[in-house]
């Protein structure tokens, strides 16, 4: 027998030999559909259990319409039952790459539909649009809002806008620290770890560091609400107010937001911001005894200080441009730069009244973000290092054109596709952030306008801020357009722009 034709029988061997229903190495294969389907069935159920809890509180204040909340608690539970159901045994094999962007798309796109339901069967009735909006915003953690007169809606309601921003957080937690680095998207496989890095598989160790985020992640709200209850807040407020700060989601259950509590609230609330911005995988390993990460991590330290030089120089503006005395200019500064920088959304005092040098700055600390692994957006603190690194590098090369010297990080070489995925993401949000504000003028917004409300979307920030928000502090006013663009640029930036773009590729659908 000719050798090449031993050879085609031995391939043809290996391939016949395949596990059943695995296609051909090569060859195209369509998504399996059924273990996103039965995760998402799951969150749903979870989603309609947390339904119940405003649904008690609405009931107990025998608010008008309580029956809003069970009745979208039945539709969510139904949708997620028969999912689990008609999915149950697809998740044997774990999810490969392609199955985790699905669901990481499906989490931040489909969820909020179910979580729209009480904004539109009970007060305050949005239309399906703005229902929509608010529940995206939520989730995402953006914290823009749509809803004028949140001091006079039931408390139910806004205790589930703080439950959406909390449910956010905690989704966005364990996807930063397991999906994201086995997608390596925009950078994140940098933080590849072998707990994560499992031959294109999510393996059994997924479970355990999953869970140790929620356990933190739960122990640290609870710390955040018992603090403002401790220092004044209504038992609604703190609660509401706890879950965002922790979440940097950033819905309050007042209009004047962190204005109705002056003082030392603002200080507790810039400590859980800026907690809630930090990676949340140095606060598995504290779990675990190792506390030095956390103070040695170079973007940690990155982060603090940036901060800190934006809120000096803003005070410093404030005191000499005002008749401000110092604590108070420094109180406000602080809370309000840590809330743009983390993607918090809440504000206090004379925020709506800066311009000038402090809006140019809150501008560039709110496109910076906060760290990579967190639950703050924007660009992050990582990748802007990390192309300062590399811009460095190459005006080195510049000069030495046989200089050998790669980038390191934190004592590691980065590789060049970490860097090229970098420069794509960098340059794409950018690029976004241009296109999407353009898109917004022609919907009749004016400039300012589209700007602010596009920075704030993709940056999941949550401000309102330019003439058309002026009036009532929300974008309740803008067309029904430009709602869907910020919508758009809010999935967006939570998904890291690669996620969904990746999705439109034939490639991804069959390979």
């Amino acid at each position: 027998m000719p050798a090449d034709k031993a050879r085609s029988n031995v391939a043809r061997g290996r391939r016949d030999a395949r596990p059943p229903g695995q296609p051909l190495q090569g060859s195209t294969g369509l998504v399996d559909l059924r273990p996103i389907a039965f995760v998402l069935g799951r969150i749903l159920v979870l989603l309609a259990a947390m339904m119940l809890v405003p649904t008690l509180v609405d009931m107990l204040d025998e608010a008008p319409d309580s029956d809003a909340f069970l009745q979208s608690a039945l539709i969510t539970s139904f949708v997620g039952i028969l999912l689990s159901l008609a999915t149950s045994n697809a998740l044997k094999q774990g999810l490969d790459a392609r199955q985790a962007y699905l669901l990481t798309f499906a989490i931040w796109v489909i969820v909020p539909m179910f979580g729209a339901l009480p904004f539109y069967f009970g007060p305050p009735f949005l239309g399906l649009t703005d229902a929509y909006f608010e529940a995206v915003s939520g989730i995402t953690t953006t914290g823009a809002s749509v809803i004028v007169g949140l001091d006079d809606l039931p408390a139910g309601i806004n205790l589930w806008r703080g439950i959406l921003n909390w449910l956010g957080g905690l989704g966005i937690a364990v996807v930063a620290m397991i999906f994201l680095p086995v997608m390596r998207v925009g950078g994140m496989q940098f933080f590849r770890t072998e707990a994560f890095d499992t031959m294109g598989k999510l393996m059994p160790r997924v479970a355990d560091i999953a869970w140790s985020l929620v356990v933190v992640y739960v122990g640290l709200s609870v710390l955040a609400i018992m603090t403002y209850r401790v220092l004044g807040m209504t038992g609604l407020d703190a609660a509401v107010m706890g879950m965002a700060s922790l979440s940097t989601g950033g819905f309050a259950p007042t209009d004047v937001s962190f204005g109705k509590y002056p003082g030392a609230a603002e200080y507790a609330g810039v400590i859980f911001m800026i907690l809630g911005s930090l990676p949340f995988i140095l606060y598995v390993q504290m779990t675990s005894g190792q506390i030095r990460p956390i103070f040695r991590d170079p973007q940690v330290r990155a982060f603090l200080v940036w901060l800190g030089l934006a809120v000096v120089l803003v005070t410093i503006w404030r005191l000499d441009t005002s008749r401000m005395e110092l604590e108070p200019a420094f109180r406000e500064t602080l809370f309000n730069l840590t809330s743009i920088m983390t993607g918090t959304g809440f504000f206090s005092g004379t925020f709506p009244t800066w311009e000038g040098f402090a809006m140019v700055v809150a501008f560039v600390v709110g496109m910076i973000g906060g760290c990579t692994g967190s639950s703050s957006g924007a660009i992050s603190v990582f990748r802007v290092q990390l192309a300062g690194r590399a811009l460095a590098n190459q005006i080195r090369l510049i000069q030495s054109p046989h200089r050998v010297d790669p980038i390191r990080y934190a004592g590691r070489t980065v590789e060049n596709d970490v860097i090229d995925t970098l420069m794509l993401f960098i340059s794409g949000y950018i690029l976004t952030i241009g296109v999407l504000s353009v898109a917004m003028t022609l919907t009749g917004m004016d400039m300012t306008s589209s700007l602010m409300a596009t920075w704030t979307s993709l940056g999941n920030i949550g401000y309102a801020y330019g003439p058309m928000v002026a009036a009532t502090g929300t974008f309740d006013s803008l067309p029904e357009t430009a709602k869907w663009l910020m919508i758009l640029a809010m999935i967006l930036g939570r998904l890291g722009l690669l996620t969904l773009l990746v999705l439109v590729l034939p490639r991804f659908w069959l390979r």
